[in-house]
């Protein structure tokens, strides 16, 4: 069992009552890192943070705080997590290290939100330096993606 101080809950059955699906088709919903971020970005930022969200989908941070500060979500899948901006990752997609850097100075952090454990998800709030240390002691990836059983070594030492 990982440790964390944190966690989002759900009721699948209510989940799909009012989504009118079968609560499998909720479980994969919510499982699913490019679907669930959306959802959960809002709950983190109602919930948790008490501020705001962006303007639009496009800016490079998923959260404003109550003190102005802007958070990046991320969700660890059973792939693992990346902390490059998100036009760094996919097909034809190529990372960058200054545009990374660019980033990190424009956020306060990241929170990372572990979807495989839904409807119970454990969630961390990682500082920009914690992410900034583990890059520069090269324990990220080429491209900040680590697998799911780094990430959580990583994160159960926050």
């Amino acid at each position: 069992m990982t440790k964390h101080q944190n966690l989002l809950k759900w009721n699948i059955s209510d989940l799909a009552k009012a989504m009118k699906i079968s609560e499998e088709d909720v479980k994969d919903y919510f499982k699913d890192g490019r679907r669930a971020s959306f959802i959960i970005e809002r709950l983190l930022n109602y919930e948790v943070f008490h501020g705001r969200l962006p303007p639009n989908e496009g800016t490079d941070y998923d959260i404003i705080d109550n003190e102005e500060g802007k958070w990046e979500v991320r969700t660890l899948t059973k792939d693992g997590v990346y902390f490059c901006p998100s036009y760094m990752v996919g097909s034809g997609r190529n990372f960058d290290e200054d545009g990374f850097i660019r980033k990190l100075n424009n956020i306060k952090g990241y929170v990372v939100a572990d979807i495989t454990k839904f409807p119970n998800i454990p969630f961390w709030i990682v500082p920009k330096n914690k992410v900034l240390s583990w890059w520069k002691r090269k324990l990220l990836g080429y491209n900040t993606k680590i697998s799911r059983q780094k990430a959580l070594k990583l994160l159960n030492e926050i």
